[in-house]
């Protein structure tokens, strides 16, 4: 039942813009909670690589006195990888598009992290 609830916010994150490639929720070590990801794309690649992404923005945030970490924004030629904490134990990951608005982007994720952190 709460795998069909976060795949419900995942399914209206993406719906909300055009922009929104892909989405995902993983837990802090790495495993995917739910995702919509296009085909071909390895969920577990996903899961590992956005748990070490963001464990690293923390610890550079730590370290560079930068406060509590918020989000880690990748950007290449391709598109961008947002990655926020839905909760202390998960990590929203979205893939965007290279021509993305990404003040939309940051605000439609910031909501559906807000209702996955309710959820877990």
């Amino acid at each position: 039942m709460r795998a069909d609830m976060l795949a419900s916010i995942l399914a209206d994150l993406n719906g909300t813009s055009a922009d929104i490639e892909a989405s995902g929720i993983i837990s802090t070590d790495g495993l995917i909670m739910a995702a919509v990801l296009p085909q071909g794309m390895d969920e577990d690649r996903v899961g590992a690589m956005s748990a070490a992404m963001l464990s690293l923005g923390d610890r550079t945030a730590h370290e560079l006195a930068r406060g509590a970490l918020e989000q880690v924004l990748i950007k290449g030629d391709k598109g961008y990888v947002l990655m926020t904490y839905a909760g202390k134990e998960s990590v929203l990951t979205v893939l965007a598009k290279p021509n993305a608005k990404l003040g939309l982007i940051f605000l439609d994720v910031k909501r559906a992290a807000e209702n996955i952190a309710t959820l877990i």
